[in-house]
């Protein structure tokens, strides 16, 4: 979706998209089953743990760095890379929220 054309949607819609767009690989979802799991890895240890690339898994932590997700720090030339608790939060809020919106009506197609 083009920059222009998130401007007809809400904070809130656009938030939720981000989460979910993020959310929307099986290799991301694998990567913070891991770091809620181990609370932090360093890249290589995630590249060890998934059947993918070192490029891949880097692409894929990008992904979840950008939602914000995830956090990382260097150490030296390594990246530790955790789950970032305020943004979880938040992401599981909003999530809920719309899951919750749900109320079954007695004729729906």
């Amino acid at each position: 979706m083009g920059t222009t054309k998130t401007k007809e949607f809400t904070g809130k819609e656009i938030k939720l998209a981000k989460y979910a767009k993020a959310l929307g690989h099986p290799a991301r979802i694998a990567i913070l089953q891991l770091l809620l799991k181990e609370q932090n890895c360093i890249c290589g240890d995630i590249v060890n743990e998934l059947p993918l690339s070192q490029s891949t898994v880097s692409q894929h932590l990008k992904e979840l760095k950008e939602a914000g997700l995830i956090k990382g720090d260097i150490d030296g030339v390594k990246i530790c890379y955790c789950v970032d608790e305020k943004e979880w939060k938040n992401a599981k809020q909003v999530l809920n929220n719309l899951f919750e919106s749900f109320v079954v009506k007695p004729k729906c197609c």
